[in-house]
């Protein structure tokens, strides 16, 4: 994770299991109000390990589904330090 040393161990942790049940890194998104939000596309083999999926989001402050024109994009929040 870049910076990863200026993230929540929960951060790091997401990003890391994020990666390794898509074979391939989250695309990592900052928020105007210094949160960040990681994201996943929703593909039929991350539906296979749903649960593990959910685990993993569920680090985050908050998460979710978005609807998107490329299909489904699964997401989770982590706040900015101090920000909770």
């Amino acid at each position: 994770m870049p910076d990863a040393s200026e993230q929540s161990p929960e951060a790091v942790r997401a990003y890391a299991a994020l990666s390794d049940l898509a074979g391939h890194p989250p695309s990592l998104r900052s928020e105007d109000d210094g949160a960040i939000r990681l994201e996943l596309p929703v593909t039929p083999a991350l539906i296979t390990r749903w649960d593990e999926l959910v685990a993993a989001l569920d680090l985050g402050s908050t998460y979710g589904l978005a609807d998107t024109k490329d299909g489904q994009v699964a997401w989770t929040r982590f706040d900015a330090p101090g920000t909770t």
